[in-house]
């Protein structure tokens, strides 16, 4: 097999590159390798040019393979992987988001990226690898590709200090979680979070980053040079430079006119134009006006960059701080545990929550993660929200993405399950879309979780930060951006967290990369707009219900000894199903004998939670207690004392002197026996002897 192995140094650590002939007729290929972690990333362009579409054909995958971490997965009838994992989606998402932007703008011809995770180890992340790989894949092959992109994760906290790359172990112990990618001398990808970190630690994080990314790239550069094949480039569509200049002629301040209008009528300018330019005398063709939707909308985009940039006027002439209004309420839906509704211009949702027991949770088996999570949030993206017609197919990539964001976002809030037992279940549902709605989805649900009594310490908020820029290095920075924002800007960058800090960051680019100075004052700029809006999220409600929702489930804990769990669960689960079937309960055993008895009846789990005292109490020296006479002997009496317990009670022990103990006493008999002695080995000697004890056989004098 031919080889070609070489190493890209990031701190202390060394990633091995090596190009082989394993996947040779991928455009091309390239193995990434950190420790024991292994990931396979191929690029395939197809042979045949897509000129009728208006967008770059790009599709991103990222594979798990579960050999990889030597398991085997699925269900008992199909053991194999199948569908992606959510984990797998993200990551895609990723890797997607950060080369996206590096690709020439009118490239037609589809490209695939596959990042394959054939080996992973218990210490090093496949994400990083899987950006490295598609940069290097991608920049080395004959695709048009604006590479090296190089990446990095930045773990910080108090302890630990900055980490470079942590290990999975690392990781644990930091309060700070970001991959940036970028390069040159500037990021243009941001993914992570936080335990309330501040402003100026992020900051320190990209810096550190970018300083790293800067090292790799000019790594990469000596790579690709070595190994670069000419580029590919038949399948970028051109445009008629006439036609273009004659429509924005035409369109020149009317288009402007429209986009500060109220109005904003772009299908009625858009007619105007069209006819305008099939009654010019310049005879263009089919192909001029199949490119059309294009350049109008290429137009629109600078349109839009010049009036903000030069008069500092927003399409919905906001100035470029302030905030949509904003509207919020609770308790809108009367069976929910908890409700609410967060309204930020035409961008409205609403999250319910709903509490379960802890054997809610979700069971997470992944080639990275096993384990369980009792925190969960889902959004959920309807066509109706913008106006469309589109099937209900369940979640997308989108709404995987914008779900998992939010769930960053509150994760560091959620109350453990010491203090709070329940598993939570939120849902976001996107009701009205104009921008943000991810950062609107984390306000909504803060207000739903404080509506429905869980004790998070304070609300989290979300913004998302734009940015229009020009070839002159000039900018501005946008806060609460909308449709045409996000669409047509530079950047969309949502910054969500508490008054103390950051929980969760998020940034894509349509430009190659921004400055440290732009992101400083992103944050900055992010931090002012999130306070304003937890200020009206308090005037809704600004703290824990103290009680449930009446159609919660009520859960008792309680504490038994480690070794009283089998008696509780009896042979074959019999004991402990009789109590869940005659109770209507749930009841979860932790391995240190914490019971979660979960009920949507109070009563019913009070009942439970008797029986189970009454089967996990132990026996007491000196305690009086009731039993049935189970066996006879000629020394004394066998009683059942119920939960496993028996005792002897012995001849001797009676207050009378007793010749037969068939005399006084009857199998199946119900008396009262006071606990003498328990022995070490357990057993147990009864006594009569301090009690009123009269058979009801003893012969009358």
């Amino acid at each position: 097999m031919e080889q070609k192995e070489y190493q890209l140094k990031v701190n202390d650590k060394v990633i091995n590159i090596k190009f082989n002939n394993l996947a040779q007729q991928a455009n091309g290929s390239v193995v990434c390798q950190l420790g024991e972690t292994l990931v396979l990333t191929t690029a395939v362009m197809g042979s045949t040019e897509r000129p009728d579409l208006d967008f770059f054909p790009l599709l991103v995958d990222y594979e798990e393979k579960f050999y990889a971490a030597g398991k085997i997965y699925g269900s008992r009838f199909v053991r194999r992987e199948s569908r992606p994992t959510e984990i797998a989606i993200l990551l895609a998402r990723l890797v997607d988001r950060a080369i996206r932007p590096l690709f020439p703008e009118m490239l037609r011809r589809d490209v695939q990226l596959v990042s394959t995770c054939l080996s992973i180890d218990e210490n090093n992340d496949p994400d990083v690898l899987a950006l490295i790989g598609a940069s290097l894949a991608l920049s080395t092959s004959n695709i048009p590709f604006d590479g090296p992109l190089s990446a990095v994760r930045i773990g910080w906290s108090e302890e630990t200090g900055f980490l470079i790359n942590p290990t999975y172990q690392e990781r644990e112990k930091c309060v700070l979680d970001v991959i940036f990618a970028g390069q040159g001398e500037k990021i243009n990808m941001i993914e992570g979070g936080g335990k309330e970190v501040s402003e100026e630690i992020v900051s320190q994080a990209f810096n550190l980053a970018l300083e790293e990314i800067i090292k790799m790239n000019k790594e990469q550069e000596n790579i690709i040079k070595e190994n670069s094949r000419e580029k590919d480039l038949s399948g970028i569509k051109t445009i008629n430079q006439e036609f273009q200049q004659e429509l924005e002629s035409f369109l020149n301040d009317k288009l402007e006119a429209v986009i500060l209008s109220d109005q904003k009528n772009f299908e009625e300018l858009k007619k105007e134009a069209i006819d305008f330019l099939k009654n010019s005398n310049k005879n263009y063709s089919e192909e001029d006006f199949k490119n059309f939707d294009l350049i109008y909308n290429q137009i629109i985009n600078q349109t839009i960059h010049r009036l903000v940039l030069e008069k500092g006027l927003r399409p919905d002439k906001r100035g470029l701080k302030e905030i949509r209004p904003i509207e919020a309420s609770i308790d809108f839906l009367p069976r929910a545990h908890g409700s609410a509704i967060f309204m930020r211009g035409l961008t409205h949702t609403l999250s319910a929550v709903t509490l379960g027991s802890p054997s809610d949770v979700l069971i997470m088996q992944g080639m990275e993660f096993t384990g369980e999570k009792r925190f969960l949030h889902h959004y959920n993206f309807p066509g109706y929200s913008s106006g469309e017609v589109a099937p209900l197919r369940g979640p997308g990539r989108r709404e995987i993405g914008h779900g998992a964001l939010a769930e960053r976002a509150i994760t560091p809030l959620i109350p453990d399950k010491e203090i709070f037992p329940y598993t939570i279940r939120v849902v976001s549902e996107v009701l009205s879309s104009n921008g943000s709605t991810s950062m609107a989805s984390v306000c909504s649900s803060s207000l739903a979780l404080m509506a429905a009594g869980v004790p998070i310490p304070k609300h989290i908020a979300g913004i998302a930060m734009g940015l229009m820029t020009n070839d002159k290095g000039e900018y501005k920075i946008l806060t609460d951006i909308q449709g045409p924002e996000d669409h047509f800007g530079d950047m969309d960058c949502k910054v969500a967290g508490t008054e103390k800090g950051i929980t969760a960051l998020q940034m894509d680019l349509k430009i190659k990369g921004i400055s440290q100075e732009i992101f400083e004052k992103t944050l900055i700029q992010a931090k002012e707009a999130r306070l304003f809006i937890l200020e009206k999220m308090n005037q809704v409600i600004n703290e824990p219900r103290k009680n449930l929702s009446p159609y919660a489930p009520r859960i008792f804990t309680y504490k038994i000894k480690p070794e009283k769990i089998g008696e509780l669960i009896g042979p074959g689960g019999k004991v402990i199903q009789a109590i869940t079937q005659a109770t209507g309960t749930t009841i979860d055993i932790e391995e240190d004998g914490t019971l979660y008895i979960t009920s949507p009846d109070e009563e019913k789990a009070k009942i439970a939670l008797q029986e189970i005292e009454e089967i996990t109490k132990d026996l007491l020296e000196g305690e009086v207690v009731e039993g049935k006479v189970s066996q006879i002997r000629d020394f004394g009496a066998i009683i059942d004392l119920g939960h496993q317990h028996s005792g002897l009670l012995h001849i001797s022990e009676f207050p009378y002197r007793v010749n037969k103990i068939d005399d006084v006493l009857k199998i199946g008999e119900t008396i009262k026996v006071k606990v003498k002695k328990i022995e070490p080995n357990g057993k147990v000697s009864l006594s009569l002897k301090d009690l009123k004890f009269e058979s009801p056989r003893k012969e009358k004098k």
